[in-house]
């Protein structure tokens, strides 16, 4: 009788049924406190950062059918000054023309001297207006964009510290087989996964 069907009699024995498939709950479970607070945190993150696409989805649909809304009308308005002191509370679009509106009133209450800087002073003010409504739009978005590059870095701090803690059961147990190295290569490998 070799070593390996010891070790199958032994498990017999003692009632132990080896695993038939990976749970990533017990993985979990099984896993240092550490790897549990940076499986946690980027859980978390990952909920947070799907919150924010999906609202952001909507809401930029939102914005995209009142303002396609407000451009037809405001083409077919009889009187778009009124249009667009209605829409400016509402619409980024109806914004984008009230700042337009204004800087035409303000270059123009005196005369036009010279309608090319006038033309460009009120082109500027609507470009300024699209600035701060893409700003408006966008503020939440910088969370996607730092939690992209931070999150593989927290899955492999996760890593690091699985092997550490295999490393220090190897230590511990003065064994280097596989069953003492297991637990914490997979738990490792487990926070890389859900870094990534």
């Amino acid at each position: 009788m070799n070593l390996l069907d010891l070790t199958a009699a032994a498990a017999a024995n003692t009632g132990f049924t080896a695993p038939t498939r990976l749970d990533p709950l017990q993985l979990f479970m099984d896993a240092d406190i550490v790897v549990q607070l940076v499986i946690i945190g980027l859980l978390a993150a990952s909920v947070w950062v799907w919150t924010i696409i999906v609202s952001f989805s909507l809401k930029m649909g939102s914005v995209r059918r009142r303002s396609a809304a407000f451009e037809q009308e405001f083409w077919q308005h009889d009187d778009p000054e009124t249009l667009i002191a209605h829409a400016k509370s509402s619409n980024p679009s109806g914004r984008v023309a009230s700042a337009g509106l204004s800087e035409f009133r303000r270059s123009t209450k005196n005369g036009v001297k010279d309608r090319m800087a006038t033309s460009g002073r009120i082109a500027q003010a609507m470009e300024a207006q699209v600035a701060v409504e893409a700003d408006k739009l966008a503020e939440r978005l910088n969370f996607l964009a730092t939690t992209g590059s931070v999150a593989p870095f927290v899955g492999l701090f996760g890593t690091v510290w699985g092997i550490m803690n295999s490393f220090f059961q190897i230590g511990m147990q003065a064994n280097s087989s596989l069953a003492v190295v297991a637990p914490g290569i997979s738990e490792a490998l487990f926070a890389t996964a859900i870094g990534l």
